[in-house]
């Protein structure tokens, strides 16, 4: 279907259209349509059962409308609907302390988001970086993230002299803020690869 909409002085049409995708396939930043309602994903994991109970895709999704949370499950080979909206690119610029400021780079024109709206995916941008968001009844609802992002380690402890990948694990403060879980030979200063989907460390950038 189509929605009409008034953006930044000019008549848009809208067009959202529905496709089914495996619960495999959902990522984080998706929309879906699920119980008569639009959902932003903003966590999802694959978990595998032994036994009988197979493998499933713990979701979990804010209501667009109403701003509603649910934990959901889905058996890996369902299928559900995904919300195909106009995406817009988006340059991200820089937060102002109480949102974050994008540009469209059609229009040049800027817009804050606030920090609720990026909830789970603010510790994946960086400033000057372009991601894509989507539009619905006038308003931003999702924000689609790269797979990967590349972060600058800014703090963690010294590496371990002949520690291996097999050795435990320690914490790691990133550029953005976050924390991530690092093996033991990785430095401050160096830059790492990680899952945005997942929030966990890939490779050595």
């Amino acid at each position: 279907f189509s929605i009409m909409l008034q953006y930044w002085g000019y008549n848009i049409i809208l067009r959202t259209m529905m496709s089914k995708i495996l619960a495999t396939e959902i990522l984080v930043g998706y929309l879906l349509e699920w119980d008569k309602h639009l959902w932003k994903v903003h966590k999802c994991y694959h978990v595998h059962v032994g036994g009988r109970g197979g493998a499933y895709m713990q979701v979990e999704m804010k209501d667009v409308e109403r701003g509603t949370k649910v934990n959901q499950r889905f058996v890996s080979d369902e299928k559900v609907e995904r919300a195909n909206v106009e995406s817009r690119n988006m340059d991200y610029l820089y937060n102002d302390g109480e949102s974050y400021v994008f540009m469209d780079t059609a229009n040049f024109e800027q817009m804050n988001i606030s920090a609720d709206f990026l909830e789970g995916q603010s510790g994946y941008i960086l400033p000057n970086s372009e991601v894509q968001i989507y539009f619905h009844n006038d308003r931003p609802i999702g924000l689609e993230l790269p797979q990967t992002v590349i972060l600058e380690v800014t703090e963690c402890d010294p590496s371990i002299k002949g520690s291996t990948v097999t050795t435990s694990f320690k914490p790691a403060t990133l550029e953005t803020g976050i924390s991530v879980l690092v093996p033991p030979f990785v430095e401050k200063g160096e830059k790492i690869k990680v899952n945005t989907d997942t929030g966990e460390y890939m490779e050595r950038a």
